[in-house]
């Protein structure tokens, strides 16, 4: 597998490495398996709404839901309206340790270490929740994490199952990554940037980057990747 050489920037003031979690890092996509982990040691009664979930499911396929709105639904289904933090968390915790044991792909991670080692600053920018997706990224060594908010009363131990703000996917990631990148005064020409994605609605993230990576891309991205000028890498295949 070719990967981006750490020589190609060597001037810049900073370097960011920015990276997709689902598909990307991870061999398949978190949001389900969590809500399934969790109602299976939780309240396991709630799998008998499963049956919902898809109709939930089927709902956003006709665009009667929207993105936001069915992880919303998905959430309360399987685990509640509203959740105790103090409960939640050594789930989200035991969740993140199932992925980092068994859901990674091996060369994802060698490209994160490889990223580290030359010198850039790890962004995982994902639209799965922030509940879990920092205990993922905590094992990884990741330096920052954009993900997905809930509702989180300042100083109330439980969580809403509503979204708290846009759904970190797509043309929103991407705000919430220039909102990161001023927010921490690192300015386009003062960073050398990197970026890996599976998925096309990461478009506006690849395009943004000095060097994209279509990594085990979605069949749409595939057909993007080589009319954009992307690298094009296949995390499955083993050395």
């Amino acid at each position: 597998m070719n990967k981006p050489s750490p020589s190609l920037a060597p001037d810049y003031m900073h370097r960011v490495a920015l990276y997709d979690m689902d598909r990307t890092i991870t061999r398949s996509g978190t949001y389900s398996g969590f809500l399934i982990h969790v109602a299976r040691r939780r309240q396991q009664w709630r799998l008998l709404l499963l049956p919902l979930v898809g109709l939930a499911g089927l709902a956003y396929m006709l665009r009667i839901l929207t993105r936001s709105q069915l992880k919303a639904i998905n959430l309360r289904l399987l685990v509640g309206k509203r959740f105790s933090r103090s409960e939640i968390v050594p789930l989200a915790e035991s969740y993140a340790d199932h992925v980092v044991a068994k859901g990674l792909h091996p060369a994802a991670l060698e490209q994160i270490a490889a990223d580290r080692a030359a010198g850039y600053r790890l962004l995982l920018a994902t639209a799965s929740f922030h509940l879990y997706v920092d205990a993922i990224a905590r094992r990884l060594g990741i330096d920052d994490v954009l993900a997905t908010r809930l509702d989180e009363p300042d100083g109330a131990d439980h969580i809403h199952a509503r979204l708290s703000g846009d759904n970190c996917y797509g043309e929103a990631k991407f705000a919430r990554i220039s909102e990161w990148m001023e927010g921490n005064a690192i300015t386009r020409d003062a960073a050398h940037i990197r970026a890996y994605s599976d998925h096309v609605s990461d478009h506006p993230m690849l395009h943004f980057a000095d060097e994209a990576v279509a990594t085990t891309p979605s069949r749409k991205l595939r057909l993007l990747a080589p009319k954009m000028g992307w690298q094009v890498v296949d995390w499955r295949a083993r050395k």
